[in-house]
């Protein structure tokens, strides 16, 4: 297994798109693993507000032939490319991890805490997938905000995506997009 070290990690980490990703993905103990890691984020209350769903195997194939026929009734002119994108968008990738925020009201703490939990396992697991040597995408698309979609890939009442991270090896070399100037997105407090 892949270790570095954190600054590494951090410094290196890019987003591979899905459709770079192929086999192998991670094996039943790695996900193990990735999973107890995306969990170790800040959750005051110790709430729990996030729960994961694991898109692997041979079901792949039934819930992209599910989603494929729920985006036709919203979009019946769209093109059979399309449609065959929402096919295999699960299959084409070897591991997707759908990250479930259970943000609620709370005495103490606010919903706005609990969705940045959620986000913050979501960002856990895919610095655990580049530290295992694997890459990940981030990513939601319509299927995380439609509620047929949302109900079909597991969301229950009251929950919502906060993302799909696809898994997988890379088949194409990082690339690192333009990042912000420090003075653009950093300033010091002036009282």
């Amino acid at each position: 297994m892949l270790m570095i070290d954190a600054l590494t990690l951090l410094e290196t980490r890019r987003t591979i798109s899905s459709v770079a990703l192929a086999e192998p993905g991670p094996d039943q103990t790695q996900i193990e693993t990735l999973i107890r890691i995306a969990s170790r984020v800040p959750d005051h209350g110790k709430l729990t507000p996030w729960r994961f769903i694991l898109y692997r195997g041979d079901g792949r194939a039934r819930l992209g032939e599910t989603l494929a026929q729920i985006f036709a009734r919203s979009n019946p002119d769209a093109p059979i490319v399309r449609l065959d994108l929402e096919r295999n968008r699960f299959s084409r990738v070897p591991l997707t991890v759908g990250i479930i925020s259970r943000a609620a009201p709370h005495a103490k703490i606010p919903e706005w805490e609990q969705v940045l939990s959620a986000g913050a396992a979501a960002m856990n697991l895919v610095l655990a997938a580049h530290a295992m040597g694997f890459a990940a995408q981030w990513l939601t698309d319509w299927c995380s905000y439609d509620p047929d979609a949302a109900k079909v890939l597991g969301a229950r009442d009251g929950e919502r995506f906060a993302g799909l991270v696809a898994i997988g090896t890379p088949t194409v070399p990082p690339v690192d997009r333009p990042r912000p100037a420090f003075s653009d997105i950093a300033t010091d407090w002036e009282g």
